[in-house]
């Protein structure tokens, strides 16, 4: 007999899970399906950023920054290092407990909030009176059924056609986390978030990293001055970036990767390199989803459709995260869950796409919200910047790490703080303050009468914003 359920969550990624924990929150019984497996067979909760994503290569670029530390800054602080190496297998150790901490917590917290956990794909059997009929394949084979179902099954890496993803030499983020010696020479077709982060890790434990990009800009989805700084700090450090390339076959041998290109200028060109890590997008996963069993509609690229709330075409049914339209980030789907889990209630859930923080984990980082330069001036609309550089930060300075800076645009008329851009050191913490501000609608002056420690590079964010109305205190 069928087990029954409130609400079933099919995926136990950060918007799976945390809709499935809002829902119980809520007084559902909840149920969520997950088939992530770790080395041991067992489940793996946190999906992709967990497992192969987001956790681990916080891990390993943690690691890395301290061998690079150790390596060229300790110097100036008067530490002397002698015999200094790199153990990958225990570093690669450390991030594999890293991520068994997380899953571990994630039982935990289904435990805890009493929700049903099934080990399984997941996957539509068909439309029920009030409500649907899931499979699940697994160690445990189950049938459920759920009067609400949220799909919340993620993404998978796109393969560079004509180049699978074997894991060996061709690589896809979870091989370029599992690389188990530093490669004399690293290839990586992308220049997008995993690709910089990936090629950081490996380029500051010793390897040559070579970027080819297809676009003409760098990171071209970011304020273009914000990107032009970016790019001349991590050409600085090493990184070799070609724009504008056109990747041709791609051959693997015993020996490692050649990459046929050709440069922005028209020239053939041959790259040959130990590993290629191959980072040019996402795709939603809704394969094995039997969404034709249903009825559920489904775009051109696979995603599920839905409207501004997370419904599908179907009575019942949600999805959310990078199955569906937006970004691909892992707190836009941890939203989207909880604002789905809050809509099954009767509640008012909510989810501000124009404040969903984007970040880049690199040295120096960089983080922004809302509009930037560009996308102003295509629309028209009249503001005003305010820049602040790390460099004449006192707390920057103690740092030792003075790159970048923190950008402000507020609209010219009403001063409301239309877009923060930051590239510097934690500008993954310094971006939550702009956050806050612009959910509620906060002015620049707002930011730039608040009082900031001192020292601390929170102030930055108030002398960028200060800055707006041309009356820096500190440059």
């Amino acid at each position: 007999m069928s087990k029954q359920f409130d609400v079933i969550v099919i995926g136990g990624g950060p918007g799976g899970y945390v809709a499935a924990i809002r829902a119980a929150q809520l007084g559902f019984s909840v149920a969520c399906i997950d088939a992530w497996k770790n080395d041991q067979g067992g489940p793996a909760l946190g999906g992709t950023c967990t497992n192969v994503g987001c956790i681990p290569s916080k891990a390993l670029l943690q690691s890395s920054e301290h061998f690079d530390q150790a390596k060229n800054h300790f110097a100036e602080h008067g530490i002397a290092v002698e015999g200094l190496s790199i153990n990958v297998a225990q570093m690669l150790a450390r991030k594999n407990m890293v991520v068994k901490q997380n899953n571990d917590g994630i039982q935990y917290l289904f435990k805890k909030n009493k929700v049903t956990f099934f080990h399984g794909r997941g996957s539509f059997v068909k439309a029920l009176e009030g409500g649907y009929l899931i499979n699940v394949a697994g160690p445990m084979a189950d049938a459920l059924v759920g009067r609400h179902i949220i799909v919340a099954t993620g993404s998978s890496p796109r393969a560079l056609p004509g180049a699978a993803f074997d894991e060996e030499r061709i690589l896809s983020n979870e091989g370029a986390l599992r690389l188990n010696t530093v490669p004399e020479k690293l290839a990586l077709i992308g220049s997008g978030v995993i690709g910089l982060e990936m090629g950081s890790v490996w380029r500051r434990l010793g390897a040559q990293v070579t970027i080819l990009e297809g676009l003409p800009t760098f990171l071209g989805m970011l304020d273009e001055q914000v990107a032009k700084e970016a790019y001349k700090a991590f050409t600085k450090q090493g990184l070799r970036i070609e724009l504008g390339v056109a990747v041709g076959e791609v051959a693997t041998s015993e020996n490692g990767v050649s990459v046929l290109y050709t440069n922005a200028k028209g020239e053939a060109q041959v790259l040959e390199a130990d590993r290629l890590i191959v980072s040019i997008g996402r795709t939603p996963n809704t394969t094995g989803l039997n969404a034709a069993a249903v009825g559920l509609q489904l775009d051109e690229r696979g995603a599920v459709v839905v409207d501004g709330d997370c419904k599908t075409n179907l009575p019942g049914v949600w999805a959310v995260g990078d199955v569906v339209r937006g970004p691909m980030l892992a707190h836009k789907a941890e939203e989207e869950g909880v604002a789905v889990a809050e809509r099954i209630a009767g509640q008012h859930g909510h989810v501000n796409f124009n404040t969903i923080p984007g970040v880049i984990y690199t040295s120096p980082e960089i983080a922004w919200v809302g509009q930037n330069e560009q996308q102003l001036k295509a629309l028209g609309r009249a503001y005003k910047a305010g820049v602040f550089p790390f460099m004449a930060n006192g707390r920057a300075r103690a740092l030792g790490d003075t790159t970048g800076f923190v950008k402000f645009l507020a609209d010219a008329t009403s001063d409301e703080i239309l877009g923060v851009h930051i590239i510097g050191p934690q500008a993954s913490e310094l971006i939550a303050e702009a956050v806050v501000a612009m959910e509620f609608k906060a002015s620049a002056e707002d930011i730039a009468r608040i009082c900031h420690a001192h020292p601390s590079l929170s102030e930055a964010t108030k002398e960028a914003a200060l800055a707006v109305d041309k009356r820096t205190l500190n440059f």
